[in-house]
């Protein structure tokens, strides 16, 4: 027999270990690291303003991930990432004007202590869930916020706070270009990380807590534990992101820690898929493309002749408010599992064609 008729047809995995790799396949893995490699030379070959919205997509992408460790993952529910993401940012810039601690080194530290205060109010998951837990988040969402507004020696009150520019080795990471490989770096290392972490005991831990935690408690898993483990993980990618978003910007203010950001980190995940990694970096970009791909819209009805017709250009600026929830209820309607079922049933139809029915 021919060693060409002896290659297995399709693919194969005989042990735990294949069954969990990061990559599910070689080609994936090579599109990946090629893909990496071409966002290295971005800065090279595309305009600034593309740059802008890749590191936003970046520190976005990091906090958004934490929130999906917590509720796509854990099955929790948190209704304050935005007010965490807050929290880190501040943090960053207070441990390096206050104490002189480098940036790289305030960025980290900013991620632990967000990750302290995120377990703190997320004791209350060890007890409640739902919608009571959902209340709870939110009311922690509020402390924090007045804790910005009125702890002027952490935050700057109502002034904000400046925030220093990373300094390695003497270079200085202050233009779009230059902090763009931080925010890139970051963004690959968190989300490796994110990638183990779920393939490790703890986040198998997770999805049981999040698929039967009855069942899961009998085979030994600690609920508690685990559910506020995962809210101080969440907490951490949280602040890991703000740190990168107060040193990008050089200027926090608390106005911008709101709710409605926290509802933004929640339309990422949903719309990305909840449970999936890959999927919270397809909501991230999403959600940072959809108000430019708007604006575009509203930009080219001007300069038509619907333009001149006050009603409609009204009406494309309160959707382009809306376009948020809109999102959201399109999805949740049409396309409940997110993008990154989309993005494999596509896949598999192409694997499998002309058979795929």
């Amino acid at each position: 027999m021919s060693s060409l008729s002896m290659r297995p047809c399709g693919d194969f995995r005989t042990s735990y270990k294949q069954d969990n790799t990061i990559f599910e396949t070689s080609t994936i893995r090579w599109i990946t690291i090629i893909s990496i490699i071409a966002l290295c030379f971005a800065p090279l070959v595309v305009d600034g303003y593309f740059i802008t919205l890749l590191i936003q997509i970046s520190y976005l992408g990091i906090a958004a991930l934490g929130l999906n460790i917590l509720v796509g993952f854990t099955g929790q529910i948190s209704l304050g990432h935005g007010a965490f993401f807050g929290f880190g940012a501040f943090a960053s810039a207070w441990l390096n004007i206050s104490f002189e601690i480098p940036v790289f080194l305030s960025i980290p530290l900013a991620g632990f202590f967000t990750m302290g205060v995120g377990m703190i109010f997320g004791m209350p998951a060890a007890r409640i869930k739902g919608l009571y837990l959902a209340i709870a988040t939110l009311a922690a969402q509020f402390i924090i916020q007045d804790f910005f507004a009125r702890a002027e020696w952490f935050s700057g009150g109502s002034a904000g706070s400046m925030a220093e520019s990373l300094n390695l080795f003497g270079f200085v990471f202050n233009t779009d270009k230059s902090f763009y490989y931080v925010a890139l770096f970051s963004l690959v290392f968190m989300f490796i990380w994110g990638c183990n972490l779920m393939r490790s005991r703890d986040g198998r831990a997770f999805i049981a807590v999040r698929d039967h935690y009855l069942s899961a408690e009998i085979m030994g898993v600690n609920l508690n534990k685990y559910r506020l483990l995962s809210f101080g993980i969440s907490s951490f990618y949280a602040g890991i992101g703000g740190a990168l978003y107060a040193h990008y910007l050089g200027y926090v203010s608390a106005e911008g820690f709101t709710i409605f950001m926290s509802i933004q980190f929640l339309a990422m995940i949903i719309i990305g898929g909840l449970g999936s990694i890959k999927g919270t970096l397809m909501g991230v970009i999403f959600m940072v493309l959809l108000p430019e791909v708007l604006a575009s819209i509203v930009g080219l009805m001007k300069m038509t002749d619907w333009g001149n017709i006050p009603m409609v250009v009204d009406g494309l600026s309160y959707i382009k408010e809306m376009a948020i929830g809109l999102a959201i209820i399109a999805f949740l309607i049409f396309e409940p599992e997110g993008l990154a079922h989309r993005w494999t049933q596509i896949k598999n139809y192409w694997k499998f064609y002309p058979f795929a029915y």
